[in-house]
């Protein structure tokens, strides 16, 4: 699985019931399900990579997460609606 998959397959947990999580509440996570990937790599796909509204500074990015708040994200409307997996332009 790529670093992308274990984060989309990890939302349920970490979601609250607005369906907010925080980068700190996805990393305890993955960890806890023995992910092989760094937190500063989950840290780069939520805050940037898969984050609709952060700056484009990766040759591939999705929009899977919108950043709410400072250090809070939760899945963007593209996820909910089946519309996240492609890449945004």
């Amino acid at each position: 699985m790529t670093a992308r998959d274990e984060i989309l397959a990890a939302i349920p947990a970490v979601a609250s019931s607005d369906g907010t999580f925080t980068i700190d509440q996805m990393i305890r996570e993955l960890r806890s399900r023995g992910s092989s990937f760094a937190p500063s790599t989950i840290r780069t796909h939520v805050s940037s990579r898969m984050c609709a509204n952060a700056p484009d500074n990766h040759a591939t990015t999705y929009a899977d997460l919108v950043r709410v708040a400072p250090s809070l994200y939760r899945p963007s409307k593209a996820i909910h609606e089946g519309n996240g997996r492609g890449s945004v332009p």
